[in-house]
């Protein structure tokens, strides 16, 4: 596979959440690497996850809101939406 990423992301193994509908949809998912500027996700399938969602990270304060970037049968590559100044 090519790498097209300004960054490369350092691998990482961490839980998380992805949240949708009004916040009453919530996915597991394993956050396999991280930059500031995005992430890989690795859900047992992304069936039905919409193209923009929120990521909760327990330990990382409030939540990102992403863009889907890509997307396989169990992976995800997201975009980390800037937040608004």
């Amino acid at each position: 596979m090519n790498e097209h990423r300004h960054l490369t992301r350092p691998r990482t193994l961490k839980s998380g959440k992805i949240v949708f509908n009004h916040k009453s949809s919530v996915i597991d998912c394993t956050i396999r690497n991280l930059t500031e500027g995005g992430a890989c996700l690795e859900v047992h399938s992304t069936v039905g996850i919409p193209d923009s969602f929120e990521l909760m990270m327990p330990t990382a304060g409030p939540g990102r809101c992403c863009l889907v970037a890509w997307r396989t049968d169990r992976r995800l590559g997201v975009a980390f939406e800037r937040p608004q100044t």
